[in-house]
């Protein structure tokens, strides 16, 4: 039996991009004969420090216990036949622990779903960048034997270094992300957002052309963040709700309308889509700014909307507000298209037959 370690930051169901990206391909990939471990670096206790300001000596505490589960890792690398690096092995500069896993037996395999090599630190780590390299991702993709890239973009990035690069786009499970609520014509419409407290700035775009909104239609309107819990906004009259796997579906099959604004910039082209996604999977009707791979999942006025301008914006989420059937039909065409393109069953014989192949 072929064994695989996956090599992450976070424990299991607490990173979306670790669990849409391999964590939800586990049980098939077992179904077909693979042996699936994970070694993750940052249990919960260390997460909430390492993610805040400050905290300077446990930060340095937390990075040397990581260190060393990593050497631990390259030890047992040859036990195993495949090594699968979501990102990066360890937060620094370093692609020391990649390098050696690529002198092991197993094979290197590489993921990722973001810009990574642009360096998009946290505000509570910003003192920290220095201990960045823009030159990492290239270095670990130049080592790796096969490279999953979450969109053409970053694929197109990725075949500067390595000729052996798949497109894997991140994709939802439907037998679980599924509208749980009847489609109904509420009095009072739901605009929601999903994120975290790290994407919550994309959000805070939102806020001008949802005042518009709030003006143009009342208390017909109301408004759910979901992935911020600090989260306030009086005058939208928003109190962030947490995240969790337990509520997800059933609060974003509360929404009538999803929205994703974004930037156009160089980040934001390497995203995968994820939050319209989720919104699309549970037939809730989405817009999302037109901006990287989100033009590939839209086409505009069939599944979804696509907004740029703040006027498109209101345009748009007026029309769904006033218009049930519009909301109903863009929001089963959106599930369609998950179903067919960006789902767990649409794309995990490319992944068993990717990994395979090695």
């Amino acid at each position: 039996m072929p064994k695989i370690l996956f090599i992450a930051a976070h424990r299991p169901n607490r990173s979306p991009s670790q669990r849409y990206r391999f964590e939800q391909y586990f049980s098939f990939l077992r179904e077909n004969g693979f042996e699936c471990e994970l070694s993750f670096i940052l249990n919960e206790k260390e997460e909430k420090v390492f993610y805040s300001p400050g905290n300077i000596f446990q930060k340095f505490l937390i990075t040397l216990k990581s260190a060393k589960t990593r050497w631990n890792d390259v030890k047992k690398a040859n036990n195993y036949d495949i090594i699968f690096v979501q990102r990066e092995a360890f937060m620094t500069r370093s692609f020391y622990f990649e390098k050696q896993f690529s002198k092991s037996k197993a094979k290197l395999v590489f993921d990722f779903d973001d810009s990574i090599w642009l360096l998009d630190t946290s505000e509570a780590n910003k003192i920290w960048q220095w201990l960045k390299s823009a030159k990492k991702t290239g270095e670990i993709i130049s080592r790796s034997h096969l490279v999953f890239a979450g969109n053409s973009y970053l694929s197109d990035y990725a075949k500067q270094f390595n000729t052996n690069v798949k497109v894997i786009p991140t994709t939802i499970d439907t037998t679980i992300f599924k509208r749980e609520k009847e489609y109904a014509n509420n009095k009072r419409i739901c605009i929601g957002w999903s994120g975290s407290h790290t994407t919550i700035k994309h959000f805070e775009a939102a806020v001008p052309f949802l005042k518009t909104i709030k003006q143009k239609y009342g208390d017909t309107v109301y408004f759910k963040v979901m992935g911020d819990p600090e989260y306030r906004n009086e005058e939208l009259d928003i109190t962030g709700i947490p995240w969790s796997s337990e509520t997800e579906v059933s609060i974003l099959s509360g929404f009538d309308i999803g929205i994703m604004p974004l930037p156009d910039d160089q980040w934001v082209k390497g995203k995968c889509g994820l939050k319209g996604l989720s919104y699309m999977s549970v037939e809730v009707p989405t817009i999302m700014s037109g901006v990287g791979v989100n033009t590939e999942i839209i086409n505009d006025g069939i599944n979804g909307y696509i907004a740029n301008s703040d006027e498109e914006w209101v345009d748009k989420i007026s029309m769904l507000i006033e218009s049930f059937e519009l909301r109903k039909t863009l929001g089963r065409n959106g599930r369609i298209t998950v179903e067919e393109k960006y789902s767990l069953e649409s794309q995990k014989m490319n992944y068993l037959n990717y990994l395979n192949e090695l």
